[in-house]
C-alpha cells in the first residue's frame, strides 16, 4: 500500500478532516515542493470522500491552494488551464456526480487567477 493510500485510510477513519490532519497533508504533499497529478487526485478523492461534512476550514484552503499549483504551476502551461487539464479537472469534479461547495470555491479561485478560463468549466 503506498503512503497516501495509508494517509488516506488513516485520514478518513473518522470520516472528516480536521486541522491536525490538514497540517500532515499540507507536510507530505509539498515534502518536494510541488504538487504531482497522483497527489491532486488523491486530494479529490479525499474530497469526494468528506464533501458535506464538517471539515476543519484548512481543509478548502489546502485542497484549493495544492490543485491550483498542480494546474498553473506546471511546465507544460504555466499560468493557464490548458485542454488537458481542463478536461481533467471537468473529470475530477463531475466525479462524484456533483459539484460542492470546496470544488465551486476552486473553481472560483481559477477564473480570478487565469486570463482565459475554459468555457467547459462553466460549471
Amino acid at each position: 500500500m503506498s503512503s497516501l493510500s495509508k494517509l488516506k485510510k488513516s485520514i478518513l477513519a473518522d470520516g472528516v478532516i480536521d486541522e491536525a490532519e490538514v497540517k500532515q497533508l499540507r507536510e507530505v504533499l509539498y515534502a518536494d515542493g510541488k504538487i504531482d497529478k497522483e497527489e491532486a487526485e488523491f486530494l479529490f478523492e479525499l474530497n469526494d470522500a468528506v464533501s458535506g461534512k464538517d471539515n476543519h476550514s484548512t481543509w478548502e484552503t489546502l485542497f484549493i491552494e495544492a490543485i491550483t499549483s498542480f494546474l498553473l504551476e506546471d511546465e507544460t502551461s504555466p499560468g493557464e488551464i490548458d485542454d488537458e487539464e481542463a478536461k481533467w479537472l471537468l473529470a475530477k469534479i463531475q466525479g462524484d456526480g456533483r459539484l460542492d461547495k470546496t470544488e465551486r470555491a476552486l473553481l472560483n479561485n481559477l477564473k480570478k487567477k487565469v486570463k482565459v478560463f475554459p468555457k467547459i468549466l462553466n460549471l
